[in-house]
Formats: structure tokens, C-alpha cells, sequence
């Protein structure tokens, strides 16, 4: 059974794009790459063509996982979410308490994870101990380096 994600309206227009670019872009060009490696002659010998059909494997691969993300993609709708506690598409204002150094996150799927920008995957260890907690709460959250607590400063949308 396939696994239902959650994703923001940008979040699954980019798979979107990201699989319209594989299927109409990079899909007849491996096909052409191909072609040209079966006209060059014996196909027992040819590297080049050894190599298209592999390149044109993994593709495939990929452009299947994507369909299948797509098809079990559901949008988030906002208005619907509860706003006194971290869900996903929270903004979480947090201060580790060893430290005391403060940062914000965006609680994203994991598609859309990106900590340059400060979006971190609810399935990350911070963002899975985040979820569902209240401004003024504790978190503990285990990490690979231990035992990390983080105080809920502030949640917005």
C-alpha cells in the first residue's frame, strides 16, 4: 500500500514539473540517444547503447516513483489546520534549551525539505518531535547526536 503525503500547493507543483520535465524532456532524449547507439552497429559490443538502456531504466524508475507520489499526493488546506499547535506548513519559533540559541523552521514534507531555506521534513527527528505541540511547551527530541530539548517560542501559518 502506498503511502498518503501531504504536500503545499508550490510543494506538488514541482513534482509536477519535475515529472512533465522527465516524461516530455529527458524521456526522447535518452530514446534518441538510443537510436543513434543502434546505429552504430553490433549491440553486443556497444558501450554507448549499454549505457542508454541503463540511463533509460533508472528514468523509468523514476518517472513510476513520481506518478505514484503524485497519485497519493494530497494538498493541505490552511483554513482547516489547527493553529495553537505545529502541524505541517507551521512556521515554529524554537530555542534549544542547552544552548539557548533560538532559529525558525517550516515544518514541510520531505520533498519540499530544504534547511537552506529553513524547511525541515516532518519525518526529520526535529520535525516529527515538533508536531503537535503548543507555543510554551517542551520538546525532547531524540537526534543521532542524543538527547536535544526544545522550547515552542511561537507558531504561525
Amino acid at each position: 500500500m502506498s503511502q498518503i503525503n501531504y504536500y503545499s500547493p508550490e510543494g506538488l507543483q514541482k513534482l509536477k514539473e519535475e515529472l512533465y520535465e522527465l516524461i516530455h524532456v529527458q524521456r526522447p532524449a535518452i530514446s534518441n540517444q538510443i537510436a543513434e547507439a543502434r546505429d552504430k552497429g553490433d549491440l553486443s559490443e556497444n558501450a554507448e547503447y549499454d549505457a542508454a538502456k541503463e540511463a533509460q531504466g533508472i528514468l523509468e524508475m523514476r518517472i513510476a516513483k513520481l506518478e505514484t507520489t503524485i497519485a497519493n499526493a494530497r494538498l493541505i488546506d490552511n483554513s482547516a489546520i489547527d493553529k495553537s499547535r505545529a502541524f505541517i506548513l507551521s512556521t515554529v519559533k524554537i530555542r534549544n534549551q542547552a544552548n539557548q540559541m533560538e532559529t525558525e523552521y517550516t515544518l514541510v514534507a520531505e520533498s519540499e525539505a530544504n534547511l537552506k531555506e529553513k524547511k525541515i521534513s516532518v519525518d526529520s527527528p526535529i520535525g516529527k518531535g515538533l508536531l503537535g505541540r503548543k507555543v510554551g511547551e517542551v520538546a525532547e527530541i531524540r537526534t543521532p547526536g542524543g538527547l536535544m530539548y526544545f522550547e515552542i517560542l511561537e507558531i504561525s501559518r
